[in-house]
């Protein structure tokens, strides 16, 4: 890709409305010089039979099997609602 200027930096640094001394840009234009250099490197790698993956680790669900299960009732669910009405809690109206 090619190296990175000082005026990319500072017209980046400008699209993001950052003030940046001229120190801080000498630092990000060999921080992003840097960057893009070990990409290129990286883009070097042979990866034809290298299969395209979301994540490095073969993640598995943990989590548990959804199966039925008792649970408290209704009764108890409204035993200690400040209002209820035809089994159901009642809330104040939040429509006019």
């Amino acid at each position: 890709m090619g190296e990175i200027s000082k005026e990319q930096v500072k017209h980046v640094a400008n699209l993001a409305r950052l003030a940046l001394t001229d120190e801080e840009v000498e630092t990000f234009t060999k921080q992003l010089g840097d960057i893009i250099n070990y990409a290129d490197l990286i883009n070097e790698l042979d990866t034809d039979n290298v299969e395209p993956t979301t994540h490095v680790l073969d993640l598995k669900n943990v989590m548990r099997k959804d199966e039925p299960k008792e649970w408290i009732t209704k009764e108890e669910a409204l035993k200690n609602a400040p209002d209820q009405k035809d089994g159901q809690f009642r809330v104040p109206s939040i429509l006019e």
